[in-house]
């Protein structure tokens, strides 16, 4: 029978358990505890996992089979998206304002009041970004108002999204759209989406074996902050 793991702030920030010692219900949880300290998150990241958890719970890591990823090459983008991107007068940037973004992911949506970006996963992030790691995509409108946007975090050849956001219709999706293009001109192979859900598969992204996720960690992640163009 699998247990979870507990990890201390002690443990050195790179050991994890296996994954294939990861819960089968709930589906992917590997262990809980440890802090999220940078050495640690970017530890966790080149080993295919991830901190997920509510206010008031300890630090969970998880790394679910399937996975989610979106290959850029194999980025869907309708008509009605192009169009947006064309007629609509957004301007994209990226960098140029995390903190907003985190923010405006942390804000309660409609159907989901509560959220997991907790003061500590923010303060975290926000260290990933000063440090190189950590990257935003900023959708605004022209006169700066955002309209959407994504966080993640780039090792290598790898992006791992984090969470996206709109104020305005395909704010989110043109905010991937962009994160697409700067992956192709960065040799970035692959977008970690982590979990399935109707927006991202119809936007291209498909599930793989946490196995196969593994190998492909292989042979793209570098533990070097890496800049993005």
């Amino acid at each position: 029978m699998k247990t979870i793991t507990w990890l201390s702030p002690q443990d050195a920030p790179e050991w994890f358990p296996p994954l294939e010692q990861a819960l089968d219900e709930p589906s992917g949880l590997l262990a809980a505890g440890g802090d999220l300290s940078p050495e640690r998150l970017i530890a966790a990241y080149a080993r295919g996992i991830f901190p997920w958890y509510s206010p008031g719970q300890p630090v969970l890591w998880w790394s679910p089979d399937p996975r989610t990823v979106l290959l850029p090459t194999e980025f869907h983008l309708s008509r009605s998206l192009a169009k947006s991107i064309r007629n609509k007068g957004f301007q994209v940037n990226m960098n140029e304002d995390f903190e907003a973004v985190i923010d405006a992911c942390a804000a309660p949506r409609p159907h989901s009041p509560g959220t997991w970006i907790t003061p500590e996963m923010r303060a975290a992030y926000v260290r990933l970004h000063r440090l190189g790691f950590a990257h935003s995509v900023e959708v605004r409108r022209h006169g700066g108002r955002l309209a959407g946007g994504l966080y993640g975090v780039r090792l290598g050849g790898m992006f791992f999204g984090e969470s996206m956001f709109s104020a305005e219709r395909d704010g989110s999706k043109i905010a991937l759209a962009h994160l697409v293009m700067v992956c192709r001109r960065n040799s970035i192979a692959v977008i970690d989406c982590q979990l399935a859900s109707r927006h991202l598969l119809g936007l291209g992204a498909r599930c793989i074996p946490r196995s196969q996720f593994k190998a492909l960690l292989s042979r793209l992640i570098s533990l070097e902050p890496g800049g993005l163009r």
